[in-house]
């Protein structure tokens, strides 16, 4: 029996997932390395779970376009232990119409852009329950290392003239802070052909903020945050042979309050749920998978630092900050198993 298990996403904030690819669950252990390559486009500016749809009319709306390739390498040890790595790289761009010396929007887009090594990291394995063709129970213990520059600058147009400043929080390729993820993936098989799973990770970030500063208004969010994230999945998969089809259902975001530390700084917190289609095919030491989620809920949550800025007001109005999502991702990935 093949399987896959994936942690990814387009939250609201940034590219901060990971993925891994695993074949036979029976399989005597040796290694496995691999390659995804994901695309999600972010434009659809959302405050709380209300689409702000005038930001496209007018054309004022800030656009993502988000693509990284996470390279990954898996050694299973025995059927109860294995190790995985996960080393993204990302290229992202972001355009906005942004207002000249007089205030006025300017008639085009400018574009900053933000490269290189994001956050790695590494995990570590255990069957609870021994892997067989029925199924398995695993979890995992692992940390994200702060390899990502979560600092990096880019010309930005501001106020009729070229300033070199941070990038926005979204397209920075790190974040900072040295994590801990736990994680848990449930498989099992309710008929000849047909599995269903679960999946779901966290990742815990202590750190509060990384000192890289946001240049907004909000003195609350003068430097940016270290977020913890969540994700979480559950489906079903068909088997014929070597194919695999699955449906499911996936909620993944940001929290607003982290569960170690303080929440000081710039976040966007907020989570989307999707429908997820997905298919998988193997041929002798090799694996191809798909999936594209599709975006049915988003919701740009209310920030700690937008109710500390509504509490000083005090002036009845309220204060909610929002942020752009996608409609859809695509993950392509590919593996190749090199047995003992």
């Amino acid at each position: 029996m093949n399987t896959t298990v994936f942690a990814q996403g387009c939250v609201a904030v940034r590219n901060m997932s990971s993925c891994s690819l695993v074949f036979d669950s029976t399989s005597r252990g040796g290694w496995q390395f691999s390659m995804n390559y994901r695309y999600f486009k972010s434009f659809r500016h959302f405050t709380g779970k209300e689409e702000d749809k005038e930001r496209i009319e007018e054309n004022t709306n800030v656009i993502n376009h988000d693509n990284s390739i996470i390279l990954g390498a898996n050694y299973t040890i025995n059927s109860r232990w294995s190790v995985s790595i996960g080393v993204p790289m990302v290229y992202i761009d972001r355009s906005s119409r942004p207002r000249d010396a007089n205030g006025q929007r300017v008639p085009e887009r400018h574009y900053v852009t933000s490269k290189g090594l994001g956050d790695i990291r590494l995990m570590g394995y255990y069957s609870v329950i021994p892997a067989s063709h029925k199924g398995n129970l695993m979890v995992g213990l692992g940390v994200k290392l702060p390899t990502g520059n979560y600092n990096f600058q880019d010309d930005a147009y501001v106020n009729g003239t070229f300033v070199r400043r941070a990038v926005d929080q979204s397209i920075q390729p790190g974040d900072g802070g040295l994590g801990v993820i736990l994680e848990v993936d449930l498989l099992r098989q309710v008929q000849r052909n047909v599995f269903v799973y679960t999946n779901g990770s966290y990742l815990f970030n202590p750190r509060n903020t990384n000192g890289t500063l946001t240049n907004r208004s909000n003195p609350y969010e003068a430097v940016m945050s270290v977020p913890d994230q969540l994700f979480l999945r559950a489906g079903a998969r068909y088997v014929i042979k070597k194919f695999q089809i699955g449906v499911g259902g996936r909620v993944e975001g940001i929290p607003v309050h982290d569960l170690i530390g303080k929440n000081d700084g710039f976040r966007r917190p907020g989570y989307i749920i999707s429908a997820e289609p997905s298919a998988m095919v193997t041929f002798g030491k090799h694996i191809i998978g798909i999936n594209f989620p599709i975006a049915l809920v988003r919701n740009r949550t209310k920030s700690v630092a937008d109710q500390r800025l509504q509490d000083q007001n005090n002036d009845g109005k309220d204060v909610h900050g929002d942020a752009a999502f996608a409609d859809w991702l695509l993950s392509v990935s590919y593996a190749i198993r090199f047995a003992k």
